[in-house]
C-alpha cells in the first residue's frame, strides 16, 4: 500500500517574525500522503495557536477539567464522533468511519489509540501565560504537553480533510494524570477493562517535542513515604530517647548502598525529607520520600523489598503505634506506582515508527522513559511514545520553551507511523 511512500524529500524552513512557518515539498508515491503533507504545512499557524491557547489554560495535577473542556470542544469542532468525558475526566473522541478508505489491516479488533496528556507538573497559581522570545514560545508546559495536545488536534484535522487508508479505527484521547502525583490515573482507567473488553490494537502517546526519539520501553517506578514516629522530647533531658531523624539517616545511608542494576537499569533516589518542630527538641515524627525506578518489574520489586528490609532492620520491625518512650513506629506508605513494560523493536508499531522517522531523514533512537505508554506496555498491548515535532527545553521548569523547527514534520511522522502500521502488521 505505502511501500516506498516517500521517494524524495526536500525541506526548506523559514521563520518570519513571531509566527514561525515551515515550508517544504515532498514527492510521494501515494497522493493522499502528499496532500496530507501540504495540508499540515498550511495549518501550521493554526496548530501553534492551539498549542498556545491550551498551554494558557492551567492544568495542575488533579485540576485538568478546564483544559479538558476546551479539548472536548475542539474535538467536536473538528468532527470527531462520540465525544465524551469519562469518570476520571479523560476526553475521548472517535474518527467517523466515513473519513477513511479502509479498515482491517491490523488483525486486532480494537482501535488504535492516539493520545496526549492534559496535565502539567506545575502547581495551582503558576503563571502559564505563553510569550514569544525571538522564535521561541516560552511557558510552563508549552512542550510537555502543549505540543502533544496541539499535534493531536492537527492529526484529527488532517484525517478529517484527507482520505487516507487507515489500518484500524482511531480513538483520540486527551488523558489526565500523566505527571508525577497523577500516577497515570487517566490511562490506567482507559485500560482498566483491557483484559475483559475490546483490546486496542495499539497505543501511541504524543508527549513533548522532538522528531527522532521513540520510547518503546516504559520505566516503572515505586514511590514510598517512610515515616518514623516516637515519643520525642527535650534535646538535653531526653537525649537517650530514639531520634526519628537519626534513624532515618542510617536508613538513607544503607539505602544508598543497596545493589542497583545497570542492565536492566535501576535507580533509587531519596527525593524529600522532613520532620521536627523546633531546634531544641527530639522530633516526634520524621519522614523521607523515595523514588525507585527500573526497566523490569521483578527487579523493581526486589529493590523495594530490600529497602523495606533495611527500614525494618533499623527500627526492629515495630509498626505498633502504642510504643514506649524508647521505641519508634515505622510506617511505609505507597505514594506512587507505575508499571514497567516494553514493546519489542520487532513489533509492527515500533517498526512503523522507525520507518516513518527514517523517511523524514531522521535517525531514530529507541529509548526508555516513563509515560502514559507504560500501562498498555505492561498489559502486552503494543505501545510507543513519540515527540510531536519541533524542539524544546527547560522541561518541568518555569523556563520551559518550544521552537517550531520541523514542527509539521513531527506530526507527519506520527501520521506515517499510523499508515505504515498496517503494512508492518
Amino acid at each position: 500500500m505505502l511501500d516506498g511512500v516517500v521517494t524524495s524529500i526536500a525541506m526548506n524552513h523559514s521563520m518570519e517574525g513571531q509566527s514561525p512557518q515551515v515550508h517544504g515539498a515532498f514527492s510521494f508515491s501515494h497522493p493522499g500522503v502528499e496532500e496530507a503533507w501540504a495540508f499540515l504545512q498550511s495549518i501550521d499557524a493554526w496548530v501553534l495557536d492551539r498549542q498556545i491557547e491550551l498551554t494558557a489554560i492551567p492544568a495542575p495535577p488533579f485540576q485538568e477539567r478546564a483544559r479538558g473542556s476546551r479539548m472536548a470542544e475542539l474535538f467536536l469542532e473538528l468532527g470527531l464522533g462520540n465525544v465524551r468525558t469519562d469518570e476520571v475526566e479523560n476526553v475521548l473522541g472517535e474518527l467517523p468511519d466515513e473519513n477513511h478508505l479502509e479498515f482491517g489491516a491490523v488483525s486486532a479488533p480494537g482501535p488504535l489509540i492516539v493520545s496526549a496528556h492534559l496535565d502539567t507538573v506545575f502547581p495551582s497559581g503558576t503563571d502559564v501565560t505563553p510569550h514569544w522570545d525571538g522564535d521561541r514560545i516560552s511557558a510552563p508546559g508549552i512542550s510537555d504537553d502543549g505540543r502533544g495536545l496541539a499535534a493531536l488536534l492537527a492529526l484529527i484535522r488532517v484525517l478529517s480533510e484527507v482520505n487516507l487508508p487507515l489500518p484500524s479505527p482511531l480513538l483520540f484521547v486527551a488523558t489526565v494524570g500523566e505527571e508525577g502525583p497523577g500516577d497515570l490515573r487517566g490511562v490506567r482507567h482507559l485500560f482498566a477493562d483491557a483484559d475483559g473488553g475490546v483490546k486496542p490494537s495499539g497505543f501511541i502517546s504524543l508527549d513533548g517535542a522532538g522528531l527522532d526519539r521513540i520510547i518503546n520501553r516504559g520505566v516503572g517506578s515505586t514511590r514510598l513515604r517512610i515515616k518514623l514516629t516516637g515519643a520525642g522530647g527535650h534535646s538535653w533531658t531526653d537525649f537517650d530517647r530514639p531520634n526519628p531523624i537519626h534513624v532515618l539517616g542510617r536508613i538513607v545511608a544503607k539505602a544508598q548502598a543497596l545493589a542497583l542494576s545497570s542492565d536492566p537499569k535501576s535507580t533509587l533516589t531519596v527525593a524529600r525529607w522532613g520532620g521536627g518542630t523546633s531546634i531544641n527538641s527530639i522530633p516526634q515524627e520524621a519522614w523521607v520520600e523515595v523514588d525507585m525506578r527500573g526497566e523490569a518489574g521483578p527487579q523493581l520489586e526486589a529493590l523495594e523489598g530490600d529497602l523495606v528490609g533495611v527500614c525494618e532492620e533499623e527500627v526492629g520491625g515495630r509498626t505498633d503505634p502504642d510504643l514506649g518512650e524508647t521505641e519508634l513506629c515505622l510506617e511505609v506508605q505507597e505514594i506512587g506506582r507505575r508499571p514497567a513494560g516494553s514493546t519489542e523493536p520487532s513489533e509492527p508499531l515500533v517498526r512503523a515508527a522507525l520507518e516513518a522517522t527514517r523517511l523524514l531523514g531522521g535517525e531514530p533512537t529507541l529509548i526508555s522513559s516513563s509515560t502514559d505508554a507504560n500501562v498498555p506496555m505492561s498489559l502486552g498491548i503494543p505501545a510507543i511514545t513519540l515527540g510531536a515535532g519541533g524542539t524544546g527545553g527547560g522541561i518541568h521548569t518555569t523556563e520551559e520553551w518550544y521552537q517550531n523547527r520541523k514542527g509539521p514534520e513531527g506530526i507527519l511522522r506520527t501520521l506515517l507511523a499510523i499508515l505504515l502500521y498496517g503494512e508492518n502488521a
